[in-house]
């Protein structure tokens, strides 16, 4: 399991540095995006699987869920309802947990963002739901072609999301690191002159290309 100090690294080396250092893996699709582009989300998965239009399994997984926890929500991309608000927002934050990512629309966005709750979302309907359908918490879910388990740390923020094994939170925060350094010296490189089509190896496929 991350500790608190690994996750707070997550977050702050965001999701494109994450994804990009792990091998260009774990990114989950454009269209789960923040209703708040200012927010920055990480912690690990507390995964539900729950059926389209029914908010029964959130009702139950706030009270299962722990603080620092990010619930990560299977609605089977369903457009037509928002089973996640405001009411359930502030359960949510009462209990500690760091944020939603839910495969599925939610309603209520304004005060969502007053309250400062980070979630990431397909969209937002207004339109309600049941709550009769029974569903599965601490399940492997998958949101587009991304498998994620529970305890997996989830990284987001304004550029999207990126899933973290749980066994290579180490690894990926020392390749982040490791790419953070490099991009600083490229940064440097361009203050003094260089292009980057040379520091990143790209002359030879230019030329051969006819574009030199």
């Amino acid at each position: 399991m991350a500790t608190s100090e690994q996750i707070v690294q997550l977050r702050d080396l965001g999701a494109a540095t994450v994804y990009e250092a792990q091998g260009a893996k774990g990114a989950l699709d454009h269209g789960m995006k923040p209703i708040d582009p200012t927010v920055r989300l990480a912690g690990p998965a507390f995964t539900v699987d729950c059926r389209p239009a029914d908010n029964l399994m959130l009702h139950y997984a706030v009270q299962k869920a722990k603080p620092g926890d990010v619930l990560v929500v299977d609605a089977k991309g369903f457009m037509e309802a928002g089973p996640w608000g405001d009411v359930l927002t502030i359960q949510a934050m009462k209990v500690g947990l760091a944020g939603l990512v839910i495969n599925g629309c939610v309603r209520d966005a304004n005060l969502i963002i007053e309250l400062g709750f980070p979630v990431f979302c397909r969209g937002l309907s207004i339109k309600g739901t049941a709550k009769n359908q029974p569903g599965k918490v601490n399940v492997p879910v998958s949101i587009g072609d991304v498998l994620i388990h529970p305890g997996d740390v989830i990284v987001g923020d304004r550029d999207g999301l990126a899933v973290v094994p749980r066994g290579e939170v180490e690894s990926t925060i020392a390749a982040s690191l490791a790419r953070e350094e490099k991009e600083a010296t490229q940064r440097e490189a361009i203050a003094q002159g260089r292009f980057t089509s040379d520091l990143l190896g790209l002359t030879d496929t230019l030329r051969r290309l006819g574009l030199t």
